[in-house]
């Protein structure tokens, strides 16, 4: 039987809490370190997940957490320099095959690629919505002209007076090349369909081409954001 896919996630209790929610029931092994005692402990009773506590910038805590079996990194702390140090250290030190980082600053991307980082993304959303639709794992690559600048990725709230509110997905008028990724419902994430109903109080998670941007959020909430 082939060996499941192993992913270390490195801080960021929210975030790592829901993308190991959401890779582990795709079948993936999931490890999550967090240096923050509390937070490893609220972690650590996620079932079928292992949670390591200590800082992920650390070789040796790395080690411990089994980064030389894990197939990606993905660094979650606010600290773009902690996120950075992970990913190299993973990359270089434990051959990892793919590491990913968020940052906090659109101006450090480039050089985080120039760094070794294989993918990096300036919005968890991003992620989450690339994992909803299959691609984040096997196709990721797909998904780095996002964090090029290329294209945008817009979270578009959607109140009582939108145009978009009681609509399906199929009855607005999208301006060409605009993807809704993903549907976010209170604590539900929705993955739409064509005859998807967009409800006041959703926010829908957007890609786009920079040309479109203003004109995808005009056709669902009536107003710039």
């Amino acid at each position: 039987m082939k060996k499941a896919k192993h992913i270390l996630l490195i801080g960021g209790k929210n975030k790592a809490k829901s993308l190991a929610l959401s890779l582990r029931e795709k079948g993936y092994r999931i490890t999550i370190i967090n240096k923050n005692k509390e937070d490893a402990l609220e972690l650590s009773k996620l079932k079928g997940v292992t949670v390591v506590h200590g800082d992920g910038t650390k070789h040796y805590l790395l080690e411990d957490a089994g980064a030389d079996d894990c197939d990606i990194c993905i660094a979650l702390t606010s600290k773009d320099e902690d996120n950075l140090v992970a990913c190299q250290l993973c990359k270089r030190q434990f051959n990892v095959e793919k590491t990913v980082s968020i940052v906090t600053d659109p101006k450090k991307i480039d050089f985080f690629y120039q760094m070794g980082v294989d993918s990096v993304v300036c919005v968890v959303s991003t992620v989450t919505s690339i994992i909803e639709h299959k691609a984040f794992l096997d196709k990721f690559a797909h998904a780095v002209p996002l964090a090029e600048g290329q294209v945008q990725v817009l979270e578009v709230q959607i109140d009582a007076a939108s145009p978009a509110n009681g609509k399906k997905l199929w009855e607005i008028e999208w301006p060409k090349g605009s993807i809704v990724g993903c549907i976010l419902r209170r604590d539900k994430t929705i993955v739409p369909q064509g005859d998807t109903l967009i409800r006041a109080g959703d926010t829908l998670v957007v890609i786009v081409g920079n040309e479109e941007e203003l004109e995808t959020v005009e056709a669902l909430a009536g107003r710039a954001q």
